[in-house]
């Protein structure tokens, strides 16, 4: 009963937020836009909700959160099938719609066994579906405690990839503009670089941002990704590592990094509402810009089918204008969080349970997350990713410059996402004072109230 009291009360969060979690990827918090397949998506999910596991052996439904993986997932999960006899069910939600679909599938009757969470926000919603995982044989893999998501004693998550998230750069086009990666080491660099850029974009035949699209594919870039950085830099400043009153320290430097998205773009500033996820990865594989505000997720996109080789390619820090710009990293981190359903057949459980731990210790599992996927696993057995974003990362925290931490899983809630990325919407459409206040607004008291309302609940 009270599980279910608790779906009721998700399913009026739900119905109070216009779109909610994105993913990078997905990412999100997702990348790719799985609008496609969502009749696909939504026929095997009503296929799995309404299959009774195996009494004897159990089974595992997955509700995977990254569209841009879906089809190497399929492929893992019909190999663990295949070697053991275990029925494993993927489905994956479409981009931005991850939140309402869990709700939606753990009101039915089979529901996922295996769900993900984006960090302590996205856990005060879901701990009382969270299987306690400390004694399972997943947790005991994983290489550093840090990478666990605890609810008081019990492990309510695992991480199960680390991330990276910058400018990915077409050299090839930044030469042709008569520059390198190495002339930006700053906000000023990249700025004087984007707006010369601008300047001949004529001559040179491309521009030198991708579109900045807000979309519900494509927003969640800005509203959640790049609004990281302020985040990120008042923490610092602030020494701590969450707050319920945020205080927009580094807000004039949020407006100068959107200001240089959206008018040195491929695109009018007015035309962003519109614009998707696709649009923005389209416009890059067309050599149509030099830089897009991506992750590593989006490496296989960039060079499966040959488009782009690792030397066309780099991945750059997004810089601001605060702090060691010269010895900062990208911004690396995780909001993706593996949690089993406590309240699944025991069986399930057990089969959920040697399935994950299966993924990050064989040689396939291992291989197809690290390879296939291009995933940093943060396991004993994961193997050396392949991802040239990844690599860079490696590099450039070996030569000493520091990545950026994710913050956002300290973010309010998904309204407060939305209500920053309507403001930014509107401020790209008419660049004024006025409209810039209401993005301030959304981002400072818009934190304190959904803080106070997560209180009172």
């Amino acid at each position: 009963m009270k599980n279910v009291k608790k779906l009721l009360a998700l399913g009026l969060a739900v119905t109070m937020t216009a779109s909610m979690l994105t993913g990078c990827g997905s990412s999100n918090d997702g990348a790719a836009d799985a609008d496609a397949k969502t009749d696909a998506t939504d026929a095997a999910a009503d296929t799995a909700a309404d299959t009774e596991a195996s009494a004897e052996g159990g089974s595992v439904y997955y509700l995977n959160f990254k569209p841009e993986q879906d089809q190497q997932w399929q492929d893992l999960a019909a190999k663990y099938t295949e070697e053991t006899g275990v029925d494993v069910t993927v489905v994956t939600a479409a981009s931005g719609e991850y939140e309402t679909t869990l709700m939606s599938e753990m009101g039915k009757s089979g529901a996922p066994t295996m769900f993900q969470v984006n960090g302590p926000v996205g856990l005060a919603n879901w701990k009382d579906y969270c299987y306690d995982l400390k004694d399972s044989a997943v947790y005991g893999e994983l290489t550093s405690d840090d990478f666990a998501l605890k609810d008081g004693d019990a492990v309510a998550g695992i991480a199960y990839v680390i991330e990276s998230y910058g400018l990915i750069t077409n050299k090839t086009l930044l030469d042709k503009a008569g520059y390198s990666v190495d002339d930006i080491k700053s906000f000023a660099d990249l700025k004087k670089v984007a707006e010369d850029i601008t300047a001949r974009k004529d001559e040179l035949g491309f521009a030198a941002f991708t579109s900045a699209g807000m979309d519900g594919s494509s927003d969640w870039r800005f509203k959640t990704h790049l609004a990281n950085l302020p985040i990120y830099f008042e923490y610092q400043a602030d020494g701590i590592g969450t707050t319920k009153e945020i205080k927009g320290t580094y807000l004039n430097n949020y407006r100068d990094i959107w200001d240089l998205y959206i008018n040195n773009s491929t695109c009018d500033p007015s035309e962003l509402a519109a614009k998707t996820g696709d649009d923005s990865r389209n416009e890059f594989l067309a050599s149509q810009a030099v830089f897009f505000q991506n992750g590593s997720w989006e490496y296989g996109n960039l060079t499966a089918d040959g488009t782009f080789t690792d030397d066309d390619l780099a991945m750059i820090p997004i810089y601001i204008g605060v702090g060691d710009e010269a010895n900062q990293g990208l911004c690396t981190g995780t909001e993706n969080y593996w949690c089993v359903n406590k309240d699944a057949d025991a069986a399930d459980i057990q089969a959920t349970l040697d399935f994950m731990d299966w993924c990050v210790t064989s040689d396939e599992g291992t291989k197809a997350m690290g390879e296939d996927m291009g995933f940093v696993i943060p396991f004993k057995n994961a193997v050396e990713s392949q991802n040239l974003f990844v690599k860079q990362d490696k590099e450039m925290t070996a030569e000493g410059k520091t990545p950026v931490s994710w913050n956002f899983p300290t973010m309010p809630s998904e309204e407060w996402k939305n209500g920053v990325g309507q403001a930014l919407t509107a401020y790209a459409a008419d660049q004024t004072d006025d409209n810039w206040e209401a993005v301030r607004s959304a981002f400072v008291d818009g934190w304190k109230s959904e803080y106070e309302l997560v209180s009172q609940e």
